[in-house]
């Protein structure tokens, strides 16, 4: 007891003139969420992990179909390569139709003619890319191996990308937290079990929990490298059904990437079957990658 009280009067000092330099000791630090400097006032929001698979599943089922024109950046390089080289102003036009019918249209800029036009309805892919004089056709699920990296756009990405899918049969998730200083998250992880019983990671999708909205969407193969890395931006309401008015597609391993904004939208409203038909043009060069479609489609009808 006596060495307790022998000590009291250092104590007391240490904290006297702690409280005496708080000034310099006591710094406060700026909170950032997703860049911008944060409200103090504002309320994350919290969710659990079959919450977010339901958000998931009814933006997923209330698109039945859409045609959206959109202005469009098509890069090639990766940040694996150290280098990406992009061109702008591509004016597009990108038909969906359930279960997985889709076709990109895309015009030069300036000129307005037909920079590339490719369909695909789920299974099989054509693609005809006019600056080479090219029309490939074959099985989505055909490695994308050309050295010319634009030979390697797939309709199927676009898709896989566009459309945030909710977890199908085989894929088991858990919610991680991952709030910080700089960003405001939840990430849904999906994962799937091997032939030989392993566990890999197959997605994450991330949410913003400042309103719970889809920020982004990683794609993994078995290796647990990135296929595909999508952010989506300024969530809109067209014909009462929640889509991303910005994308942004890199296929990092393909060597490419596509940003899109839309300017037009319209959502739910029938298309023909016409509308994904794509014939190869009389003098093209044809090149088959995998198992070319098993039927031929009725004689293309021009927009």
């Amino acid at each position: 007891m006596r060495i307790l009280r022998r000590q009291a009067p250092a104590t007391l000092a240490l904290l006297l003139g702690i409280s005496a330099t708080s000034c310099r000791l006591i710094t406060h630090r700026t909170i950032k969420r997703n860049g911008k400097i944060a409200n103090p006032a504002q309320t994350l929001l919290t969710a659990t992990a079959p919450e977010l698979v339901a958000r998931i599943q009814k933006i997923f089922d209330s698109i039945q179909s859409f045609q959206a024109t959109v202005e469009m950046t098509p890069s090639v390089g990766s940040v694996y390569k150290g280098q990406i080289t992009e061109i702008h102003d591509v004016h597009a036009y990108v038909l969906f139709r359930k279960p997985a019918d889709i076709r990109i249209i895309a015009q030069l800029p300036v000129v307005g003619t037909r920079a590339f036009d490719m369909v695909s309805n789920g299974q099989d892919f054509r693609f005809y890319l006019v600056s080479k004089n090219l029309f490939i056709e074959g099985s989505n699920a055909a490695p994308a191996t050309s050295k010319n990296k634009l030979e390697n756009l797939r309709p199927e990405a676009f898709l896989s990308s566009m459309l945030i899918r909710p977890p199908k049969a085989g894929e088991h998730y858990f919610l991680v937290d991952q709030t910080d200083e700089e960003n405001t998250l939840y990430i849904l992880w999906l994962v799937t079990e091997g032939p030989n019983g392993e566990i890999h990671a197959s997605r994450s999708i991330w949410f913003d929990r400042l309103d719970l909205s889809l920020d982004r969407q990683i794609v993994y193969d078995s290796g647990g490298e990135i296929l595909s890395d999508t952010r989506y931006a300024k969530w809109q309401t067209y014909n009462g059904v929640l889509f991303p008015a910005h994308i942004d597609i890199n296929r990092l391993k393909d060597g490419y990437g596509v940003a899109m904004d839309i300017t037009e939208m319209q959502m739910n409203t029938p298309l023909s079957d016409d509308k994904f038909v794509l014939n190869r043009p009389e003098g093209v060069q044809l090149q088959t990658i995998g198992a070319a479609p098993a039927t031929k489609p009725a004689p293309q009808v021009q927009r």
